[in-house]
């Protein structure tokens, strides 16, 4: 008794030795097991199968072997897939025990069951060292005759040396049809177990492996565990088991704790278990306890398994497929191949098929092919040609027409076959945020994948040495929600019974297309609702009535989420008005900086004195040279109504307008790329009309400012009354105390004056220092009709000529003369009286004379 245990007990370490299982669930040949030999030509695939990938070589042999300690009773379990046509130069050698993991020398003894050759058959050889291989079993001949041979293979070798091959050609593991049993002990144990592979060069990827098994043939194991579905794991054991232990679903336990709602026994060897859930993409696994065979004999404690569940693929929906990171602009190259790409990623807890997927810019695009990306699995799309260049760095998509990347940046879309939309990316060079980077060589990452719809916030260049992480997670990658609901940038009028809504970012489309979250008021229906794609950030609105001239409603939007869930709490409003069809004055010039402080920028502000709203989009502003129009700028590429009285400041420097003048209204402003140039000493500004009709023309000149200026420089001339002409009479300095009011109510302005008679002075006491009250002193005049002509002296109380201010002037039916208090030699007139002595001619040449008081105050 002491014998035999003693014996058992040496014997067992053997026995644990020769335990293999190898379903390359773990993704690599490197531990568990180790595998040596032609590693370099192996491949495990992405359906976990180990894949020979050697050279393309006719007469190629390649072997993989790994330790295995065999000896007395044995099973061995394969699975095995060759897509070729065996013959003798095309075929595998599974050598069940070998004395070496030399296989290719010939000087190994063992066994090896062959998958091929000649008569296209499975058989098992015996091999010695130095000798040709000699049948133990010969198969069934034609057994793997196609181009797709797909096959389960098992061998028992019995305590008394007698073989049995067995060949499932279904490749379900429940068909097995025995080739024949035979004797042979010649070689008793062997050390290694392996593969031996011999092919032609077109056939260097058709072997396929899986579900290496290795068993001690007395012992209850498990053989198999399979998938059936998302749900139901099929188990197949070594041995016929007892109904009432197989049948318990509490001798099982999956990922720990889940037990299965049922165990079902389609067979004595097979058992079928039901869970309420699904299982988990990826690994599993599966725990057993408590079996019996119908022997009696049980396990010997818990038996652990690990399988894999691959879910379905599915087209990705909207958003399940993201385009992750850009290579736009590739020279010069930083650490990556010189090309251009684009990374896909897959977000979701399934597996997607890219099939027939559309990848495209504005003018070209790709399809994608028949591949797979896995959860949270990245991939690069490049040309085909460039695919070997990218497989260094993990999954390659390889794709004919390629679509060339604008390095300035563009619109890309990602659509399912029917059409539908799984993402779109407006990218930009301004997303780089660095100028260096933005010079080429560096890719653009996606800073938050859990953020799709988030822009320029949510991407930047990448940190990555290299220049960029192609189908790896980016460098860039950390949290970055987007918290904030979106904004109604504009409403806009496309015609008389449609407007367009421009929001800030992207929106829940399902959500803004519900006519209900709209009102106009007065009141106006919305018919219909339609959200503009890709990006989801515009909306039209469908009038049920058109919208009425001079009339200003007020848009509301309400309860408007974007596509991140944030909703805007308050709603959202904006003023829309129909434009009307603008004429010449309808808009004037009613301020100019031409001159500005030293780092600033010129501007024109236009204000709108008509009681119509109106569009300034197309309106150019320009200059003149000589007799001619010149400098056109654009004013407004997009819809940009003013409403009556309303101001715009046109600059190409919002920024810098509001830096110097902290008054100025920054909703008012408009940005150009530029200006057309207005020279400090004297030019022309000129508004043009989208038919090329000037609205307003002001030549200016320096001179037009007050003389006793000490700097000019960032002070602005205005316009003094909205309703007069515009000529240099009716500008003036803007007050020293603001020196310019972009976007507000001009310092110098006056209301039109009411004229009783026909001279009338307004304000009768002035005081010309610049400060904005009553800087000048206006003579007013109504004729009553127009060709009349002027002349206008300013005398001292003592009665001397100060000034000769009108000469000759041919008037209008009513306007007005401006003295600033100056003297013709332009000192400032002293504080006291003066008189306006006025020479009226009428058209027969009568002449009228008037004499109209004034006071010239001071501090």
């Amino acid at each position: 008794m002491k014998k035999t245990l003693l014996s058992l007990l040496l014997l067992f370490p053997l026995l644990l030795q020769a335990q293999l299982h190898d379903n390359f669930s773990d993704g690599n040949l490197t531990h568990n097991p180790t595998w040596a030999g032609d590693t370099g030509s192996f491949v495990v695939n992405g359906q976990g199968q180990l894949q020979s990938h050697g050279p393309e070589a006719i007469g190629t042999t390649l072997q993989l072997v790994t330790p295995a300690n065999t000896g007395g009773s044995m099973v061995w379990e394969f699975w095995a897939g060759l897509q070729l046509e065996t013959s003798s130069g095309n075929y595998a050698d599974i050598y069940l025990l070998s004395d070496t993991e030399d296989l290719k020398g010939g000087k190994a003894n063992g066994y090896f069951v062959r998958l091929g050759g000649t008569p296209d058959e499975v058989s098992l050889f015996r091999k010695e060292a130095g000798k040709s291989p000699v049948y133990v079993i010969d198969g069934q001949e034609k057994t793997i005759a196609g181009k797709n041979n797909v096959l389960r293979v098992r061998v028992r070798r019995s305590a008394d040396d007698l073989w049995e091959l067995e060949v499932d050609v279904s490749g379900t593991g429940q068909n097995y049809v025995s080739q024949g049993k035979a004797a042979d002990a010649t070689f008793k144990q062997g050390s290694f177990f392996g593969l031996l592979l011999r092919y032609s060069s077109a056939n260097n990827k058709s072997f396929y492996f899986d579900d290496f098994r290795i068993s001690q043939a007395g012992a209850l194991t498990l053989v198999e565990a399979r998938p059936l579905g998302a749900q139901e794991l099929a188990l197949r054991f070594n041995r016929p088991l007892q109904s009432a232990d197989a049948q318990n679903p509490a001798h099982y336990s999956l990922n720990g704790s889940m037990q299965p709602s049922a165990a079902t026994q389609p067979a004595p060897e097979h058992v079928q278990l039901h869970f309420a859930q699904p299982f988990q993409p990826g690994t599993n696994h599966i725990r057993i306890t408590h079996l019996t065979d119908v022997e009696g004999n049980s396990l010997p404690g818990p038996l652990e398994h690990s399988f894999t569940y691959t879910p379905a693929a599915e087209a990705p929906g909207y958003h399940e497929l993201l385009i992750t990171e850009v290579m736009a602009d590739e020279n010069p190259p930083v650490g990556l191949p010189a090309q251009e790409y684009i990374e896909l990623y897959n977000p979701t807890g399934k597996l997607l098929s890219l099939k027939g997927i559309r990848l495209a810019d504005a003018t070209s695009g790709t399809t994608l092919p028949d591949v797979q990306l896995q959860p949270q699995e990245y991939a690069v799309v490049v040309p085909s040609a460039q695919k070997d260049s990218f497989a260094v760095f993990g999954k390659v998509i390889g794709v004919g027409n390629f679509p060339g990347l604008n390095n300035d940046g563009e619109l890309l879309q990602l659509r399912r076959p029917d059409g539908r939309l799984i993402h779109a990316l407006p990218y930009s060079d301004a997303w780089y945020k660095d100028p260096r980077k933005q010079a080429g060589g560096w890719s653009l990452e996606m800073v938050d994948v859990h953020n799709p719809c988030g822009g320029v916030e949510n991407w930047q260049a990448s940190t990555d040495p290299r220049g960029g992480t192609p189908a790896q997670a980016n460098a860039v990658a950390t949290s970055n929600p987007d918290t904030t609901p979106p904004a109604l940038i504009a409403a806009i009028v496309q015609a008389p019974d449609l407007l367009l809504l421009r929001f800030s970012e992207r929106l829940d489309s399902a959500q803004a297309a519900n006519a209900a979250s709209y009102s106009l008021s007065p009141e106006i229906a919305i018919s219909r609702v339609t959200v503009q794609g890709p990006l989801f950030r515009e909306v039209l609105l469908r009038l049920a009535a058109p919208l009425q001239e001079q009339q200003l409603y007020t848009l509301t939007a309400g309860r408007i989420s974007d596509c991140a869930g944030n909703l805007s709490q308050q709603p959202l409003q904006a003023a829309v008005a129909l434009p009307a069809v603008p004429g010449p004055g309808d808009v004037v010039i009613n301020e100019v900086l031409f001159n500005p402080l030293p780092g600033g920028v010129d501007f024109v502000e236009l204000v709108n004195r008509s009681d119509k709203y109106l569009d300034l989009h197309n309106w150019q502003l320009a200059n003149t040279s000589g007799d001619s129009v010149a400098s056109r700028r654009t004013i407004s590429t997009q819809p940009y109504v003013l409403g009556p009285g309303q101001y715009v400041v046109l600059t190409s420097d919002p920024g810098k307008v509001k830096s110097h003048y902290p008054a100025a209204v920054q909703e008012a402003m408009l940005q150009m790329a530029s200006l057309p140039a207005y020279p400090d000493a004297a030019g022309t500004v000129l508004v043009l009309l989208p038919d090329q009709r000037p609205a307003d023309r002001l030549d200016y000149d320096e001179k037009m400012h007050f003389a006793l200026l000490d700097d000019r420089n960032g002070i602005s001339l205005e316009r003094i009354r909205l309703e007069g002409p515009s000529t240099a009479a009716n500008f003036h300095s803007a007050a020293t105390t603001v020196l310019a009011t972009p976007g507000y109510r001009n310092s110098q302005r006056q209301q039109a004056e009411g004229v009783a008679q026909v001279f009338e002075v307004k304000p009768q006491v002035f005081s010309p220092d610049g400060d904005g009250y009553e800087d000048f002193t206006t003579i007013n005049y109504s004729t009553g009709k127009s060709g009349f002509v002027a002349n206008i002296t300013v005398f001292d109380a003592q009665g001397r000529e100060v000034r000769k201010l009108v000469r000759n002037e041919l008037l209008a039916s009513n306007g007005f003369f401006r003295w600033d208090g100056l003297k013709e030699d332009g000192a400032k007139a002293g504080m006291g009286y003066y008189l306006f002595y006025i020479e009226l001619f009428d058209l027969s040449g009568k002449k009228r004379a008037y004499k109209e008081e004034v006071v010239v105050a001071g501090r």
